[in-house]
């Protein structure tokens, strides 16, 4: 295909992506490499819970990739440890010198009720998804800040944000990786590091064991019903359909950092955290927040802070409208 002057593209960059063997992973280190990125496919190869491994699934996404003419190469360590996200960005270094992407996408999942989310279904999730991106992000960041360049891409999943059953594990480890996102996008502010995440919403392997783990209804026509419409929409949710936001996101030309963007069958849109005017009473007591529920509540006005520094200007900025003028004090 023949490169258009307005194109996308990734020449001479280096991208680490983990999770690449397979679904989303796999979509993300295709497309880059079809815009010039050299890849480092990471995969152990495991199941979607976690289980077994398959030093193959890696290599054959790399193949893929320099059958088309593209630049990859397989690893399989594991990102759970210091030293397995350590050799990940080395693999990166030792091929080709720097890496200027990153994008955590390694993950697992265990559903269950949460009464019977106990360590086994906790702790492995927290290891892949919070813990991984840790593992893998610190030697990274420290290669792209001593360049002053890089972008990191993280995954966070509507679970957590908005909720859903089955999934507290799934949910708190993803969300954990949104303070590490917003964090991260601070501290390489100074540094041309740019830092977001994405929602992605795609019919993998992974949402194809929540289907077909969750709780059937008692009522079989309903449960047919339900069937069909997930069979209609779930074919709409093309992993592929992912991936332009995930390489605009890292790309040089990114302009943003810090936010959530959520994706699916072609869809785009911004998540994000607000703040509402609220209420205020300088003696503020319990009775005062139920009577003015509402109006703490009501999203009219909103406002999107850049960090907490914002929150703080906006608190001040309200205790100063309210405080009485100079001299209008008792004599």
């Amino acid at each position: 295909m023949v490169s258009t002057p307005d194109e996308l593209r990734f020449d001479g960059q280096v991208a680490v992506i983990s999770g690449a063997g397979g679904g989303l992973g796999r979509q993300y280190a295709l497309l880059l490499a079809a815009r010039g990125a050299r890849v480092v496919v990471n995969d152990i190869g495991g199941s979607v819970t976690g289980d077994g491994a398959d030093n193959a699934a890696a290599s054959r996404v790399a193949d893929e990739i320099t059958t088309l003419g593209g630049e990859a190469v397989a690893d399989n360590h594991s990102v759970t440890t210091p030293s397995g996200g350590q050799a990940i960005i080395d693999a990166a270094i030792d091929a080709w010198g720097r890496v200027d992407i990153l994008i955590n996408n390694a993950g697992i999942v265990r559903d269950a009720p949460f009464e019977d989310i106990t360590a086994d279904r906790l702790d492995p999730l927290v290891d892949v998804h919070l813990k991984g991106a840790f593992n893998l992000t610190r030697p990274a960041y420290k290669v792209m800040r001593d360049q002053g360049y890089g972008r990191i891409l993280n995954t966070c999943s509507a679970a957590g944000l908005l909720g859903a059953e089955r999934m507290a594990n799934y949910g708190a480890a993803k969300t954990g990786l949104v303070g590490l996102t917003r964090v991260l996008a601070a501290e390489g502010a100074d540094r041309d590091i740019r830092v977001n995440a994405i929602a992605p919403i795609a019919y993998t392997r992974m949402l194809q064991h929540s289907v077909d783990t969750a709780p059937q209804q008692d009522d079989a026509e309903a449960q047919a019903i339900l069937d069909e419409l997930a069979g209609q929409y779930l074919s709409r949710l093309d992993p592929a359909l992912v991936a332009p936001v995930a390489a605009f996101l890292t790309h040089r030309d990114c302009p943003v950092s810090g936010e959530i963007y959520t994706v699916g069958a072609g869809h785009v849109s911004r998540l994000f955290i607000g703040r509402t005017k609220g209420f205020y009473k300088p003696d503020l007591s319990i009775e005062d927040v139920r009577d003015n529920l509402t109006t703490i509540r009501d999203e009219t006005g909103y406002t999107v802070p850049g960090g907490p520094a914002d929150e703080m200007a906006e608190l001040f900025a309200t205790l100063m409208a309210t405080a009485p003028a100079p001299g209008s004090g008792p004599p």
